[in-house]
């Protein structure tokens, strides 16, 4: 069992940049492949990000390619999204996610590969 804490989410301006960390605990973090989706009110969630447990494989949306940065720290158990050139299409809430894999150059970008969530952070982006 693994518990997702995010947290960095608020309300930024158009151009604008936040990053969002998730700390993870309980089994050894090194074990999984991360992942950031995000949910918009009234759309499905979305993939944005997702890095694997070597942290050497990353792999982004389309709509967040070249703006967006995910990152790992294994000594402090945490998966980062660096967001930068915020959009007001990137408003939603976002969570981060964990899949177990024993497979160091893994990553994952659909939901129903993941088996932990995390309780989500808002984000907002003014124009």
């Amino acid at each position: 069992q693994v518990q997702l804490v995010e947290s960095g989410g608020g309300l930024v301006q158009a151009g604008g940049s936040l990053r969002l960390s998730c700390a993870a605990s309980g089994r050894t973090f090194s074990s999984y492949a991360m992942g950031w989706f995000r949910q918009a009110p009234g759309k499905e969630r979305e993939f944005v990000a997702a890095i694997s447990w070597s942290g050497g494989s990353t792999y982004y949306a389309d709509s967040v390619k070249g703006r967006f940065t995910i990152s790992r720290d294994h000594a402090k158990n945490t998966v980062y999204l660096q967001m930068n050139s915020l959009k007001p299409e990137d408003t939603a809430v976002y969570y981060c996610a964990a899949r177990i894999t024993y497979y160091s150059g893994s990553y994952y970008y659909t939901g129903n590969d993941y088996d932990y969530w995390g309780q989500g952070t808002q984000v907002t982006v003014s124009s």
